[in-house]
């Protein structure tokens, strides 16, 4: 993992903050290890966590969620999490449908999204 750099966005809602990687165009090869080195919040970048946008393995699913906790433990899903994941897909055109199904360790969520004047994210609304 020394020298290795990756593309990363880091993005919160209501209080949780998690750096995101796209999947579809980065393999990481120890996320639990860089979970725990991206959540420092001393010495990295500080996070509640690391989530992985990963391409589907459902067909009618359009990403799944891979989430992993500051201490590098697998986490199942966070709701703020997840809407962040359905920004993210839908303003980097990954998706850019309305309705959204994201698959979890807890099962595939749906999610609903608003969008502003200019194309982008304004709301997310998930079915926990």
């Amino acid at each position: 993992m020394p020298g290795m750099t990756v593309k990363f966005t880091k993005m919160h809602g209501l209080g949780n903050d998690y750096v995101y990687i796209n999947g579809f165009e980065t393999t990481i090869e120890d996320p639990a290890e860089l979970s725990r080195k991206v959540s420092d919040r001393n010495f990295g970048i500080g996070s509640d966590g690391l989530i992985l946008i990963q391409p589907p393995d459902e067909a009618g699913s359009h990403c799944r969620m891979e989430m992993y906790n500051a201490d590098g433990s697998r986490g199942q899903m966070c709701g703020n999490g997840i809407r962040c994941v359905a920004k993210y897909v839908h303003d980097h055109g990954i998706a850019e449908d309305r309705e959204l199904q994201v698959e979890t360790d807890a099962g595939t969520k749906k999610l609903l999204i608003e969008t502003s004047a200019n194309g982008k994210v304004s709301e997310v609304a998930v079915d926990m």
